[in-house]
């Protein structure tokens, strides 16, 4: 990355350019989540720009999660050890009061090959390894997810039913902490379902009970889908909500 510094970037808008060799640096791992990243000063003379310029590529990269600027402090490398992004991943709320104490509940962790959906959203070859991990997303107390979530092989071979249950964190600060994958964006599809047998026992609705499936992609850095997450929501005492604009 050193190597860059003396590059003066040609395309324009210049800071867009700026901003792509600060996603290769945290892509590449030269700061880690929750590490605090270079002035704007020092960045400027890196890149041989601007602060103006960088100040604008920072802006744009806090917009998007990815830096998290602390008044007084300096910008920070986003990390899911933050309480703050929980949140940003899952749009639940509670109809009434507040949501609660949330504690995720392991079922089932295993080794599988990959079927032709999960290759075609994972990427990978027909019967590449991959890890499903089946787990249970309480509020107080209540069981409102369960969710069936598919990843790929060669990053999380090593992830354990055991591992699962003593991590004390959320599952993506798992993912950062353990696996070094850190989820920077998602796409989520979302439809009503009824409740089988097995999501109605789970979640204590009756089966039949209208559900909320939603379907999740999560991406990493450079765009690569490194999770496939299958969740029915009990809406009884939840909704879900997104934020437009």
């Amino acid at each position: 990355m050193q190597a860059m510094a003396h590059e003066s970037p040609t395309f324009s808008p210049l800071y867009r350019q700026i901003k792509s060799l600060i996603l290769q640096s945290l892509e590449g791992g030269e700061w880690r989540p929750g590490e605090v990243i270079p002035s704007e000063t020092e960045l400027a003379g890196r890149f041989g720009v601007s602060q103006g310029t960088v100040r604008k590529a920072v802006d744009e990269l806090a917009a998007e999660n990815l830096l998290l600027r602390r008044q007084g402090k300096g910008t920070y490398v986003a990390s899911h050890n933050d309480p703050r992004a929980f949140f940003r991943f899952l749009r639940l709320e509670a109809l009434k009061g507040d949501i609660g104490l949330s504690t995720s509940v392991p079922l089932e962790c295993w080794r599988a090959k990959a079927g032709m959906e999960a290759a075609r959203v994972l990427g990978l070859k027909l019967a590449d390894p991959i890890v499903i991990v089946r787990r249970l997303l309480e509020f107080s107390g209540k069981p409102v997810v369960v969710d069936e979530i598919y990843l790929p092989g060669d990053v999380f071979g090593s992830l354990t039913l055991e591992m699962l249950k003593n991590w004390q964190g959320s599952l993506y600060s798992l993912f950062e902490s353990e696996f070094g994958v850190r989820m920077v964006r998602a796409e989520e599809r979302l439809r009503a379902v009824a409740a089988d047998r097995s999501s109605a026992e789970l979640l204590g609705v009756k089966e039949g009970s209208p559900l909320l499936s939603v379907e999740r992609v999560s991406f990493s850095y450079g765009g690569r889908a490194v999770e496939w997450r299958r969740g029915l929501y009990s809406t009884a005492e939840h909704c879900y909500v997104n934020e437009l604009s």
